[in-house]
């Protein structure tokens, strides 16, 4: 539980409520901790009201159901997503589910319920839930449409990273991007995100991918995941290794998955004339971007935002299973260390030095 901004979770005790219509009851197995918990505690999102349970990426059992639930039924593995889509409003018909405008929940980053309750209780105080979940918590209650259905033999420690990390990286190639088949890809960043895009690229056929960071041990791990080139940007010119490394013409497409404005105009610069840029790294609240307008009307680039890979958690969470288990992508390979739920803040540390593509809680050791 965060009580306090740019402080040390605190593993509490809560009560959650009876699962009201349309809503369930889960039993958390596993979630990852990504940045985006870390941005919340540094007060560099939005700021939202606390108390708060953390965590946005998250997998486990359905324990109960409310009335009117026609999705899911108790003993159903889930992963949770945090775009749910209500399947019928403009953005959910033109297929985008994720930019779904129907609201499931009130307060910004730390969420209520549309009539201001909370599902989760400390005495008689109020206890948001991080975009809606909380998965840093043995148990939480969501909307049913925020829980996807997963076949029972995934195990529940690698699906929680459908989440975020996988959807968010591998959906902004395939979905957002739409890179194709003999391109040059660059990703700026490998974490969990990033290195997701480098498999992502990899499964869309693209000839070159370029892992840029600043560790060797994260270049390292593109190479494993697929990566054709790497560069430390600390120690090489990296729009100059790029433009060696693609003939003088820059990348085809550049996605930038650390948060960082600088590193976004970077990115652009990267990218060939008619290149796409793609921003998925969360910045700073009041972060500004600044970039030349003459480089997008003279050389015709192209600059956009991917909020979740512009996921189909209904199509695509499933979708990525199936590679999976055919084994063209990856999701075991990307937990570097498993930690008890009492540990969560060494793994939010160990996150934030740089040692970990991807830290997974063990919550419910019985359902992994």
């Amino acid at each position: 539980m965060l009580y306090k901004q740019k402080s040390r979770l605190v593993v509490d005790e809560v009560v959650f409520t009876e699962p009201q219509p349309k809503e369930v009851v889960v039993k958390i197995a596993a979630s990852g901790v990504c940045h985006t918990d870390l941005h919340l505690i540094e007060r560099s999102m939005e700021p939202s009201n606390l108390p708060m349970v953390l965590g946005h990426e998250g997998s486990g059992v359905v324990e109960a159901v409310g009335e009117e639930v026609t999705l899911l039924e108790p003993g159903d593995h889930v992963v949770l997503t945090f775009s749910p889509s209500c399947g019928k409003c403009y953005f959910c018909t033109l297929g985008r589910p994720n930019l779904c405008v129907t609201p499931f929940h009130k307060g910004g980053s730390g969420r209520l319920r549309l009539d201001g309750t909370p599902r989760l209780w400390k005495g008689d105080q109020k206890i948001r839930q991080f975009f809606g979940l909380a998965t840093f918590a043995e148990y939480t209650v969501v909307p049913e449409e925020t829980a996807i259905r997963i076949p029972r033999d995934v195990p529940l420690d690698s699906a929680c990273l459908l989440g975020c990390a996988v959807t968010t990286g591998v959906g902004a190639v395939i979905n957002t991007a739409q890179v194709e088949p003999g391109s040059t890809v660059a990703v700026f960043g490998i974490g969990g995100v990033g290195l997701n895009v480098v498999q992502g690229a990899n499964l869309a056929g693209a000839d070159k991918v370029i892992a840029i960071d600043i560790l060797d041990r994260k270049l390292e791990w593109a190479r494993d995941f697929g990566a054709t080139h790497i560069i430390n940007a600390f120690r090489e010119d990296v729009n100059s290794r790029i433009r060696e490394i693609t003939d003088g013409l820059g990348a085809d497409y550049a996605f930038e998955a650390i948060g960082n404005v600088q590193v976004m105009a970077q990115a652009l610069r990267s990218v060939r004339r008619g290149g796409k840029t793609v921003i998925i790294g969360s910045t700073e609240r009041g972060k500004l971007l600044s970039i030349s307008p003459g480089e997008l009307l003279s050389d015709e680039k192209i600059l956009m935002g991917s909020r979740n890979g512009s996921v189909r958690p209904r199509t695509d969470i499933p979708m990525l299973i199936r590679l999976y288990k055919n084994g063209r992508i990856k999701l075991d390979e990307l937990i570097t260390r498993r930690y008890p739920l009492e540990e969560v803040n060494t793994a939010l540390e160990d996150l934030q030095k740089g040692v970990l593509a991807r830290g997974v809680l063990i919550i419910n050791r019985t359902l992994n």
